[in-house]
């Protein structure tokens, strides 16, 4: 690459990077529902036809501020989830990415709406955000895999009407698991979002005061709901 091509290409990240960081701002202030390629054009001093160069059109922009939000929250859960020790036992490991996603929630509200608040009006996530968004669930799944594996999960109720769908899950999302693991891993991670949310979101207000050991042994309880136990 010579050395124009080189320039050209870091202000082109730059730009992008602050283009994104204008539109998180906005976010912020007005949600997603409203946010707009032209007010971010204002608030940088360009013109809209210079940000639409970036990403031409807004479903664009959020999609690439969804993956950011994805990729940023798999990254803390990850940096977690190492720092634990992959020796750890299975549900000091699993709590580790819980905090870790509550963690990263609780700093980051507004990407957290983003990715897990209400629906954006008539945006469509492509599937270009999927290996970002399942990076959560994947370590997870990786958890509940090596408890598997090595000591063993706990019996897991199953309702014969339910076990069609656990097959069917099993099959899409950990074919190497119980069909039970894999219904009880869906239920665990909609209740670790549902907490991580109704805590962002003010639904614990007067309900909930001591959060985070109230958290902790959610995560504890989430951890026993999919078969793990300490050894």
């Amino acid at each position: 690459m010579s050395t124009a091509q080189g320039a050209r290409a870091r202000a082109r990240t730059e730009v992008t990077a602050a283009i994104k960081d204008a539109a998180r701002r906005q976010l912020a202030a007005e949600g997603a529902a409203k946010l707009s390629l032209r007010a971010v054009a204002r608030e940088l001093g360009m013109v809209s036809s210079a940000v639409y160069r970036y990403f031409p059109s807004r479903d664009d922009l959020l999609t690439a501020l969804i993956i950011d939000a994805y990729d940023s929250l798999g990254e803390a859960a990850e940096a977690a989830h190492a720092k634990a020790g992959e020796a750890a036992d299975p549900v000091r490991r699993w709590t580790a990415v819980c905090e870790a996603v509550r963690g990263w929630g609780l700093g980051h509200p507004h990407e957290y709406a983003l990715i897990y608040g209400s629906p954006v009006p008539g945006y469509a996530a492509p599937r270009t955000t999927v290996p970002a968004a399942a990076r959560v669930g994947l370590l997870l799944i990786g958890i509940v895999r090596d408890a598997h594996q090595g000591v063993g999960l706990a019996a897991l109720p199953l309702p014969a009407e339910l076990r069609p769908e656990a097959e069917r899950m099993v099959a899409d999302l950990a074919p190497d698991l119980p069909p039970e693991a894999a219904v009880a891993l869906v239920a665990a991670w909609a209740e670790l979002f549902g907490l991580v949310g109704f805590e962002l979101f003010g639904q614990f207000h007067q309900v909930v005061e001591d959060r985070e050991t109230f958290f902790r042994h959610a995560a504890v309880r989430l951890a026993g709901s999919v078969g793990l136990a300490r050894p």
